[in-house]
């Protein structure tokens, strides 16, 4: 279930049925202001809402001025052992402090950093990994892990409470893909608080990329989940803002820039599809609007699952269609698919969002596809007409009348759905 409560990390909404926000954290030295800069700058490029920096040493601290001035983005400050770091960062102008209370000595210590967060109208994100479990649960983690990441959350959240502050929102992390589904799915219902979501120590940015979809796709398809973060072993930070978008776009949860469906291919094939799909993947990069294009290997089954795709290529050895909406537009030669692909999207964009049709051109793509189709395939459009053609049947046998089958397209086939 979404959170109640809603916070605010610069102007960014978290919490209370706002979008769900990505956040990232930049892999450079902090106080290198103009790596840290530049890296600050490609992530907010790539869609970054919030981003967080490293902030172990005082000329960090120096450097988090000059950062949040200049970052197009609200800066998190991350804090661990040393709590006057925190107040320096609330000093530095963070936009949200992040800290382990079990870390950051002692509850006295928390209470200081809580106060001045209070004055400064700064919120804070509280929260535990399976790593840093206090001492006092460890005993609990080998043999409930997931009852002992809750019951710190739940110490920390009382923690907050207790000090009349609810400025804040809460992460819970695990190593261990279903501990941390679990570990969230029981918080969410205990807590109004917002939930920030990772996989901690994920991994590199395939095997990373794999348990973050698996864990976070899970959590958020259930409402769980405010702010994300994917934790890659990578030193480019904006590869992992990328990967939370793709998850985002897949559940429909927010829209950024085109999507593309691309078959998986099979024997098939005529054309070097990895290389096309691999080159519109990146043309696509331009384009910021979320159209969807689809790329089919061969023609076998017409335009198939991806007739809704705004634009799309269905192609065999010597020649290719393109389509729009399900409708073709016009063949093209297989080495001229790219160009002509973009040609076509180009076209739309300029004649404002709207396809626009060579009716002689879109007549020699039917065609074509009528003569390359397989026409015995069972293709989502002939599947509906003969589900049709079932119902109209039964209806009229219902209604007592009489079907003459020997004039029907389908007499004698028999079909199912896979």
């Amino acid at each position: 279930m979404a959170s109640q409560r809603q916070i605010h990390v610069g102007g960014v909404p978290i919490g209370g049925g706002a979008p769900v926000a990505v956040q990232t954290m930049t892999k450079t030295e902090t106080a290198n202001l103009s790596e840290t800069m530049a890296q600050i700058r490609r992530v907010a490029e790539a869609g970054a809402d919030l981003v967080r920096v490293a902030v172990p040493r005082e000329e960090d601290v120096q450097a988090l001025k000059t950062i949040v001035a200049d970052s197009p983005i609200p800066v998190i400050a991350d804090i661990h052992f040393n709590h006057t770091l925190a107040l320096k960062a609330i000093d530095a102008g963070a936009h949200c402090i992040r800290i382990n209370p079990g870390n950051i000595g002692g509850p006295d210590k928390v209470a200081e950093v809580v106060e001045a967060a209070r004055r400064a109208k700064v919120p804070l994100r509280v929260g535990v990994n399976s790593g840093s479990l206090p001492k006092h649960l460890r005993e609990l983690e080998y043999t409930d892990p997931v009852e002992a990441l809750v019951a710190s959350a739940l110490e920390m959240v009382a923690l907050m409470e207790s000090l009349k502050f609810d400025d804040f929102k809460v992460s819970m992390k695990s190593t261990s893909v279903p501990n941390t589904i679990a570990s969230n799915r029981r918080l969410a219902e205990k807590i109004p608080y917002p939930l920030h979501l990772g996989v901690t120590e994920a991994g590199t940015k395939y095997t990373g990329s794999l348990k973050s979809a698996v864990g976070l796709g899970t959590l958020l398809a259930d409402g769980i989940g405010d702010t994300i973060r994917i934790s890659l072993s990578t030193f480019h930070a904006e590869e992992e803002v990328k990967v939370a978008w793709e998850i985002l776009k897949a559940l429909k949860l927010r829209e950024r820039g085109p999507v593309l469906i691309a078959c998986p291919t099979c024997g098939r094939l005529q054309f070097d599809m990895d290389s096309v799909v691999a080159e519109v993947e990146h043309r696509l990069e331009a384009y910021e609007d979320p159209i969807e294009v689809s790329i089919l290997g061969c023609a076998v089954n017409g335009i198939g699952e991806a007739r809704h795709a705004d634009f799309g290529i269905t192609g065999a050895k010597d020649a290719a269609m393109i389509f729009s909406k399900g409708e073709p537009l016009k063949k093209v030669p297989t080495d001229r698919l790219v160009e002509e692909l973009f040609a076509e999207i180009d076209r739309y964009y300029e004649a404002g969002k709207k396809v626009v049709v060579d009716e002689r051109a879109a007549a020699e793509a039917a065609r074509w596809l009528a003569e390359n189709e397989d026409a015995e395939a069972m293709t989502p459009e002939r599947l509906a007409a003969l589900e049709a053609e079932q119902a109209r049947k039964e209806a009229d046998e219902a209604a007592g009348g009489s079907v003459d089958e020997s004039s029907s397209p389908t007499a004698g086939r028999r079909f199912t759905r896979a």
